[in-house]
């Protein structure tokens, strides 16, 4: 995928950036604002004080806090990098303190029970930067994760137009692509491309005997490799779009069963034209 290469900003676009769960994700946003220079200041929130000193000592943010309303009314922007369990309830809390121009999003990759949450406060608008790891917490911070990915905004009727014009630049400005889908439909896309390709991952591992163990190349272990995320990260996303991703399972079963059925018949042909269409859909992935 291409790499962008825009040069930092020469003013910040936004002066106090707060970010709620300063993990992967959270602080891989925040070393991305501080090499680009989008955000002045950067205070980091969360319930443990003594891993936010550290990342602080790292160099990612510049303040930390664990009173998430007080830290609210300093903030130009408040990004939610917590569980997508959590996103709501959080919003809610600061809601209460912050100014009437404060920005308020999340980095959650299901966007419809957060969007229907807390659709009453409208300087909160729903994104979803498209980038990731296994790995987990802000040591594992990348300030080029986002780089050439995209970002989905999910705004709602009732959002004000220049509050989605802050959002999309600021995206931007850590060096992603931007797109604008409606909370259902990113759903049901991302139940398909994110959602079940983990939970599929995770299925082939568990039927991976011990005695088999040493027998794996790097097909299974490729294959399998997002399998080792956060189990408890993974239940809530899960969770909270488990409607889409049942409808996936359903899907994947039923082309497994085509291919269960070809290879009971002896019907090397089927087999044959099944694998190639898998192919070609999978080298469409690395088109423009």
């Amino acid at each position: 995928m291409h790499r962008m290469s825009e040069p930092p900003f020469q003013e910040p676009l936004e002066n106090t950036v707060v970010i709620v769960g300063v993990g992967l994700i959270g602080g891989s946003l925040a070393a991305a604002l501080r090499h680009r220079r989008v955000a002045q200041h950067i205070i980091g929130v969360g319930r443990d004080a003594v891993r936010l000193g550290r990342a602080r000592v790292a160099g990612l943010i510049d303040e930390v806090s664990t009173d998430l309303a007080k830290a609210a009314a300093h903030a130009d922007v408040i990004v939610f990098c917590t569980p997508v369990d959590r996103v709501a309830d959080g919003v809610r809390e600061a809601a209460g303190s912050v100014r009437p121009d404060t920005l308020m999003t999340d980095a959650g990759s299901v966007k419809q029970p957060i969007c229907d949450a807390v659709a009453d406060i409208t300087n909160f608008i729903g994104s979803h930067p498209i980038a990731g790891s296994h790995r987990q917490g802000f040591e594992a911070a990348d300030a080029q994760l986002y780089e050439g990915r995209l970002c989905v905004l999910t705004p709602l009727a009732s959002s004000p137009d220049p509050m989605v014009t802050r959002l999309d630049r600021l995206w931007k400005g850590v060096g992603m692509r931007t797109a604008q889908m409606s909370p259902s439909e990113h759903d049901q896309a991302l139940a398909m491309t994110s959602h079940l390709p983990h939970l599929v991952a995770a299925a082939l591992a568990q039927t991976l005997s011990i005695q088999n163990r040493p027998l794996t190349g790097t097909g299974f272990r490729d294959t399998t490799r997002i399998a080792a995320g956060d189990p408890q990260l993974w239940t809530g996303i899960l969770m909270q779009n488990a409607q889409h991703v049942a409808a996936g399972i359903e899907a994947v079963q039923q082309q497994l069963r085509k291919y269960q059925t070809a290879l009971l018949e002896g019907n090397a042909e089927q087999i044959q034209n099944l694998l190639r269409d898998g192919q070609q859909q999978r080298a469409a992935l690395d088109c423009p």
